[in-house]
C-alpha cells in the first residue's frame, strides 16, 4: 500500500484545477512571527490589541503609532519566499494551481512568481 506521501504526490500528478488554501504557517517557515501561537502577536503585550492598531480607524486616529506597530511587526521586505510558495509557483506555472487563497498578506507568494493569489483576512473578535 502507498503511503500518504505517494497518494499525495499522485493526487497533484493526477489533477490540474487545485486550489491552495493557506495560512500563518506558510510564512512561518519564513520567519514572518504567525498572531495566535505562544509568542505570537496577540500573545504580546501592546498598548493595544493588534487587531484594533491594524485598523483603517487606528491608522487614521494614531497614525504613527500605526507605522511603528507596520515596522517593527509586520514589514515582510526582509524575508524570502520558502519552499513551499516556490513549489506552489512551480505547480501554477505548470496549469496545475489555479488559486492561492491565503490570510497572509506578506507578499510572499507573489514574490515567488505566484500570480493568482486571493489575500483574506478578517477581524476576529
Amino acid at each position: 500500500m502507498e503511503n500518504k506521501i505517494e497518494q499525495f504526490k499522485k493526487m497533484i500528478d493526477e489533477s490540474n484545477n487545485i486550489v491552495f488554501f493557506g495560512g500563518a504557517g506558510v510564512s512561518t517557515e519564513s520567519g514572518i512571527p504567525d498572531f495566535r501561537s505562544k509568542d505570537g502577536l496577540y500573545n504580546q503585550k501592546y498598548d493595544y490589541p493588534p487587531e484594533e492598531i491594524l485598523s483603517h480607524t487606528f491608522f487614521v486616529n494614531h497614525t504613527e503609532e500605526f507605522y511603528k506597530f507596520y515596522k517593527d511587526k509586520l514589514n515582510s521586505l526582509k524575508y524570502e519566499p520558502n519552499i513551499t510558495h516556490k513549489k506552489l509557483t512551480e505547480l501554477e506555472n505548470k496549469g496545475k494551481l489555479k488559486a492561492i487563497i491565503t490570510q497572509n498578506i506578506d507578499g510572499l507568494h507573489q514574490k515567488a512568481g505566484s500570480k493568482n493569489v486571493f489575500e483574506l483576512h478578517r477581524k476576529c473578535t
